[in-house]
């Protein structure tokens, strides 16, 4: 019997660090709070199953964290001056090109939503063309409007700043 004790508590004492190091695998291996991962084939899948809405786009959101969203945009047209009033735009041109107008004066603009104007066309504004690859900042209150000869697919992540 005493030979059985001794066995059982090497064999456990040999296991423990063994233990020890799944356990801590297994912690490790966690996902950090607030983490989030979305697979292209799934958000591709999402944005091509999205109606076209006015604006000649679909639009999907796929989160939204405290202060901030992640968005996917294929615009098929081109689309009506949007002005944030609370939210910056960080745009990823993915495929396609297009004109970006910004800055100057919305036309018509309304409101269609708290601190979201919408307009016909801007009056003073500055061209820039986008093409695959580029990346653009768009602070809160800057009126701006995609012209899109025929696609354009981006995404954007929309930061509140108030």
């Amino acid at each position: 019997m005493k030979r059985t004790a001794w066995f059982d508590t090497i064999r456990r004492m040999k296991l423990l660090p063994v233990f020890a190091l799944f356990l801590t695998t297994v912690v490790s291996a966690a996902d950090p709070e607030g983490f989030a991962m979305y697979k292209g084939a799934d958000i591709d899948a999402r944005t091509k199953a999205a109606t076209i809405d006015a604006n000649h786009s679909r639009v999907v959101r796929v989160a939204t964290w405290g202060n901030h969203s992640f968005m996917v945009v294929r615009r098929e047209g081109d689309g009506a001056v949007e002005t944030h009033e609370t939210q910056a735009d960080v745009i990823y041109v993915v495929s396609g090109e297009g004109t970006l107008v910004l800055g100057g004066t919305a036309v018509g603009d309304k409101t269609t939503a708290p601190h979201e104007l919408r307009g016909k066309s801007i009056n003073g504004g500055v061209s820039k063309p986008m093409a695959a690859g580029d990346v653009i900042h768009i602070p809160a209150g800057v009126p701006h409007q995609m012209l899109v000869p025929k696609s354009l697919v981006i995404e954007v992540v929309k930061v509140d700043t108030k």
